[in-house]
């Protein structure tokens, strides 16, 4: 049990950091290639993948009969709007601020939570929502100065991941780990390809499709294939120890995209922004530690 336990972090801890190695990818393109664009290919292999892995497992059943389409709607909007404003935050941003304000998300999640879904809104996350709008304010401070409102681009992908935790709840257990994976998947890819040619259209410069060189649709693949790695490994992890237990494994993310962000990137993170995410941390760290000590006060004797 210890050492499934122990397996489950590790798998998790791998799974997280792993994410970064997509987000730094990104980082890289680096406005070669529109954001909408990139989003919508990176989606579309991704649903190309996990649509076959769930035809050759499970059949072609779960796509017959897909339940609640309304909410897979609602989770494949919620992705395709956090994927196009994380990437195109990253663009603007140094990496490790854009995915320090991404940790937001809990906070997102418990208030989507309490107003949606029934949960009861406790003082301890109402506490650690006000010290996270704190860190968020410090974080943004000097990026607000240097390129404007631009900077709140993590957060809206932050608010567009709870949407989807929050959605994924309302779902849970109407389908496997595999088919959720493919809905999501499929559902932000029609979204994605609208947003693509809606942008296209728009006037907008930065969204005008060209065709790319050849080696940004080949990491996109990449992306596909190293972020569809890290979900199964998260998944895994969650398998062995639990959701609640492997939580906390997701701040090894801010870790590894620091390294990248200062190898790969020559971005230092100064004392401000390292404060503002050290407490967005600590507050979603506490968040998790009052969750743990609810439920165990649940457990019987």
């Amino acid at each position: 049990m210890q050492e499934s336990h122990r397996s489950g972090l590790l798998f998790a801890l791998a799974g997280f950091c792993a994410l970064t190695i997509g987000d730094s990818i990104v980082k890289g393109i680096d406005q070669a290639w529109a954001p909408t664009a990139v989003a919508a290919l990176r989606y579309v292999l991704g649903a190309l993948g996990l649509t076959a892995l769930l035809v050759w497992n499970e059949g072609t059943a779960p796509l017959r009969r897909i339940p609640n389409p309304r909410i897979q709607w609602l989770r494949g909007g919620a992705v395709a709007m956090a994927t196009i404003c994380f990437f195109a935050g990253v663009w603007l941003m140094p990496l490790t601020e854009a995915i320090a304000l991404v940790f937001t998300q809990p906070i997102f999640t418990a208030i989507l939570a309490a107003a949606f879904l029934g949960e009861r809104l406790r003082w301890q996350t109402v506490a650690a929502t006000l010290v996270a709008f704190a860190g968020v304010l410090i974080v943004l401070r000097p990026n607000l100065a240097e390129i404007g409102l631009a900077a709140v681009l993590p957060l809206a992908a932050a608010f567009g991941m709870a949407v989807l935790v929050t959605a994924n709840r309302a779902v849970a257990g109407r389908g496997s780990s595999l088919a959720m994976q493919a809905y999501v998947a499929l559902f932000a890819s029609i979204f994605l390809l609208a947003g693509m040619v809606i942008g296209h259209f728009s006037g907008l410069a930065q969204l005008r499709l060209e065709w790319p060189e050849w080696h940004v649709p080949a990491r996109i693949a990449i992306i596909a294939v190293t972020a569809s790695t890290a979900h199964w490994l998260i998944y895994m992890g969650t398998e062995r120890a639990g959701a609640a237990t492997v939580a906390p494994m997701t701040y090894g993310q801010l870790i590894a995209g620091s390294l990248i962000g200062y190898v790969f990137f020559s971005e230092v993170p100064d004392l401000t922004a390292m404060a503002g995410a050290a407490l967005i941390i600590i507050s979603g760290l506490w968040l998790w530690h009052q969750g743990r000590t609810k439920r165990g006060a649940k457990l019987p004797s």
